[in-house]
């Protein structure tokens, strides 16, 4: 096949010319990868070509060595390793070759897919000259610019795509050393020590060795920073990201370099262009993340692996003056772009100083704030208000109680300023006010019945307000009910309000002078909070109205004309927000027999609007009304068994839905509430139910997030249907103990597989558990044979110290039902192993109740097993 045309044909703007020449490319592709490969990296190294075929020949090679997918990754990774190694040779030397090419284009897309390859191949120890391949670019004498410049982007790349622990120090040292002399003055191409800056932000994970000596932390941490004074501005952009990142990587050995990075930040943020001054603040940002971890892990166990230099404490006296400068650099913008500005940054440093200090900004803020709130210029009243918001979460209530009753006044006739970013700062302060200073509990109490109708007044007012304010407003409302949560009354001092505030927020969901989503969002997830925090019974009748008025609105739903994508979204966006109201209201409802009355009332109807929501087909609406009907069969309990059989084929839908699997997860979830709901009389449906949820953890399409809650499923239907589940056992089992093997293989090192890993064994142990109950009153034998390898499973699982207390509750509890269920036959397997005897003690160590409780009946129940 004469590639170069077809490349050529496949960007032809005949449309037929186009099809056939992609279908001979796939074809090209199916029948012979290697040389497909290989002829598409001839053409990208080919300075002969023309640009199009390479530039296109470039982007499917890429697309042909990895992908986003996990799955279709791993299966491309696979394709290549088994490619000749002759072949995989020679492709990869053009690759090399291209590095040289005078087409830029050519020679990033050359240095990208080397890195995609040595991620594949140097964790297999393959390509072991690759490092000093490129490092021979770089020392070659006379090597051209354009040369060390895609050597250079390869080297970060590679960098990025392999573990530290895949490289040899003496490699991450060459690498180190060639990216530093990139760097430095001597070298006359802009190109080549930009290329060097980004290769070191890279580099900077595989550098820890090197940032232990001394002498090469200061060789780096030196090129760095006069990096950053580099007269190109996107060099020394580059130098303050890699800064950014020594800060956060390096944190327990900046002590030295301390007062040189706050003068060259400092001097970047009041003198140098936004982009850098940007990173510049970016970087004390980043220390202030670091100390509040350190902070946090004292906190908990009284320890931190991390020394605490407390570096912001030391610069506050210069820092704090630094960020309230950038609070006066506002963009006069429409508050809704949401761009990210100096005055954006420079407040998000601020409210990080303030958690990381506490009570001591509070003096160096307030001198701010007073001396420019009352000036005439928005900017000057905008900033002042801001800087008091920010320094809300962090100080005491103590230190800050006296200073929100003394400007409260102050901030409510600010709501009627005549500048649109006044009000919105402003009303975004009440939020912040609200959230971190109002609790009903609270010895130092922010709202009173003096000032709460004057606040509840100018919020009402406030909410029918510009769109940006409005949507602020809604914010403070939120946490203005979240604050009443825990009134230890029946009767909450917001419960006089409750309805003139449900009808403002209904209004501004109908708002029709706003394109702004997130308002009519906002004003939906704020009614759901105000039904949460309601203090049943005095406000049920208002909660049965509101039911009522949700309904009526969802129904109108079904008869809005459809004419456009766009309309379709914004039915779907709004059902989805209406099945939520819906989910909440039904969950509040359900706590009190009283209130039941209210769901029964309207059940049908409720039910077959979800039917009708589930024919419009969108999976944002699906999840939530599938959570709204785990709500509503929660609330019925048996008197759910009469939706059944309506409901099931979009029960079935949302099982078999593997593309939307937050969709399939949710039905999952649903399936449980079911199950608690009719107990044996979801029988009818069991068979179809457990025929899915069996083809979906046999399923490679379907995302590994949803299959620990099947495991927890399967337990939920054996709970419900007891010894009808027996038929099923010699399904589930296997699934349960290839489950228990993958645990042993997942890596231990990833944070996400070791979330993953004890998600799955908690969804082990749940299964065990609903089977183990619902076989304990007829069918407790069958699960003997069971129990042993199960019990190991329990003692590998105890020894793991990367379990989390969920899963050690899970492992408890199922440990428990093996001796109750099974009795005096476990008698044997427990008198063999001591394991369970220390678990028990690091249970009652614990802080958790529930994980203690769970400990102390299990323990009994073993005993019980052990003396019989």
């Amino acid at each position: 096949m004469e590639i170069t045309q077809v490349l050529l044909s496949a960007q032809s703007s005949d449309g037929q010319i186009r099809t056939v020449a992609e279908a001979n490319l796939k074809q090209f592709q199916e029948q012979n990868l290697p040389l497909f490969l290989l002829s598409l990296s001839v053409e990208l190294s080919s300075e002969q070509k023309p640009p199009e075929s390479r530039r296109l020949a470039g982007i499917i090679l890429k697309n042909s060595l990895d992908a986003k997918d996990a799955v279709r990754k791993e299966e491309l990774t696979q394709k290549w390793v088994s490619v000749d190694a002759s072949i995989k040779a020679k492709i990869k030397e053009s690759w090399l070759q291209t590095l040289g090419s005078s087409v830029s284009e050519a020679r990033h897309t050359s240095s990208q897919v080397i890195a995609k390859v040595a991620s594949i191949e140097i964790p297999r120890c393959e390509w072991l000259d690759l490092i000093g391949r490129l490092l021979k670019n770089m020392t070659q004498p006379d090597a051209p610019a354009p040369l060390k410049q895609a050597t250079l982007e390869a080297l970060g790349y590679v960098c990025e795509e392999v573990c530290p622990q895949d490289l040899e120090q003496d490699q991450v040292n060459a690498v180190l050393t060639a990216v530093v002399q990139g760097m430095n003055q001597m070298e006359h191409s802009s190109e080549v020590r930009l290329a060097a800056v980004k290769a070191l932000y890279n580099a900077l994970d595989f550098a820890q060795t090197n940032f232990e000596n001394e002498v090469e932390r200061n060789f780096i941490m030196k090129i760095v920073c006069e990096t950053a004074m580099s007269k190109e501005l996107e060099i020394r952009q580059a130098a303050l990201e890699c800064l950014v990142s020594v800060a956060s990587t390096y944190y327990e050995y900046l002590e030295p370099y301390m007062q040189s990075l706050f003068d060259l930040t400092a001097n970047a943020v009041r003198v140098d262009e936004e982009t850098v001054a940007l990173q510049a603040i970016e970087f004390w940002s980043s220390i202030c993340d670091e100390e509040i971890q350190i902070q946090e892990e004292i906190g908990e166990d009284g320890g931190s692996s991390s020394p605490h230099s407390n570096f912001i404490k030391q610069a506050l006296p210069v820092l704090v003056p630094l960020m309230l400068e950038t609070l006066l650099k506002q963009e006069d913008q429409d508050q809704e772009d949401g761009v990210w500005n100096l005055s954006m940054a420079g407040g998000t440093c601020l409210g990080l100083v303030a958690r990381t200090v506490g009570d001591a900004i509070v003096p160096l803020v307030m001198p701010f704030v007073e001396n420019n709130v009352t000036k005439s210029d928005w900017r000057s009243h905008e900033a002042a208000t801001f800087a008091f918001g920010l320094i809300l979460e962090g100080p005491s209530i103590e230190k800050l109680a006296p200073l929100v009753h003394a400007g409260l006044e102050f901030l409510l006739n600010a709501m009627n300023h005549q500048n649109s970013h006044v009000k919105d700062t402003t009303a975004w302060t009440l939020g912040r006010i609200f959230e971190f200073l109002h609790s009903a509990s609270s010895e130092y109490p922010i709202l009173t019945t003096t000032n709460l109708p004057r606040i509840v007044s100018v919020l009402l007012e406030s909410i029918r307000d510009a769109p940006n304010v409005a949507e602020k407003v809604c914010g403070a409302i939120y946490f203005l009910a979240q604050g009443y949560e825990d009134d230890g009354s029946n009767s909450s001092m917001l419960t006089p309000y409750l309805g003139d505030i449900v009808s403002a927020l209904l209004s501004t969901a109908d708002r029709t002078d706003t394109n702004n989503v997130r308002l009519r969002s906002s004003a939906y997830e704020t009614l759901n909070e105000i039904v949460r925090c309601s203090s049943i019974p005095e406000t049920s009748n208002m909660i049965a109205h509101l039911l009522h008025e949700i309904m009526t609105r969802l129904s109108k739903t079904l008869e809005l004309q459809i004419v456009s994508s766009e309309d379709r979204e914004k039915q779907s966006d709004l059902q989805a927000l209406l099945c939520g109201v819906i989910q909440v209201i039904l969950q509040k409802l359900s706590y009190s027999n009283e209130t039941k009355s209210i769901i029964f009332q309207s059940a049908d109807q409720m039910m077959i609007l979800f039917l009708q929501v589930f024919a419009c087909r969108s999976s944002t609406v699906h999840e939530e009304a599938m959570l709204a009907i785990g709500a509503l069969a929660y609330a019925t309990g048996p008197e759910f068994a009469n939706c059944m059989q309506e409901f099931y084929k979009y029960l079935e839908m949302g099982l078999q839905n593997f593309e939307e699997y937050q969709v399939c997860s949710i039905s999952v979830g649903v399936v449980g509430d079911i199950c608690r709901a009719l107990d044996e009389k979801v029988l009818p449906f069991c068979d179809g139910i457990m025929s899915q949820l069996l083809k979906d953890l046999s399923s490679p399409m379907l995302h590994r997030s949803v299959k620990p809650p099947i495991f927890s499923c399967f337990g939920d239907i054996a709970l419900a249907i007891s010894e009808h589940f027996e038929k099923y056992i010699p399904f589930v089992i296997p699934m349960l103990q290839g489950a228990a093997e993958l645990c042993y293989q997942l890596d231990v090192n990833d944070d996400d597989m070791r979330e993953y890993g004890n998600q799955l064994r908690q969804g082990i142990f749940e299964a065990y558990s609903g089977i183990l109950q619902g076989f304990k009153s007829s069918k407790s034998a069958l699960m003997f044979p069971y129990a042993s390898p199960l019990l190991k499973f329990i003692e590998a699982v105890v020894m793991d110290k990367n379990r989390d207390e969920e899963v050690t509750k899970a492992a408890v509890a199922v440990m428990g039902d093996l001796a109750d269920t099974l009795g005096s036959n476990t008698k044997v397997l427990f008198k063999d192993v001591t394991f369970h005897m220390d678990l028990f003690g690091e249970c009652f160590r614990s802080d958790n109740d529930q994980l203690k409780e769970t400990a102390t009946w299990a323990q009994g129940m073993i005993r019980r097993v052990l003396v019989s």
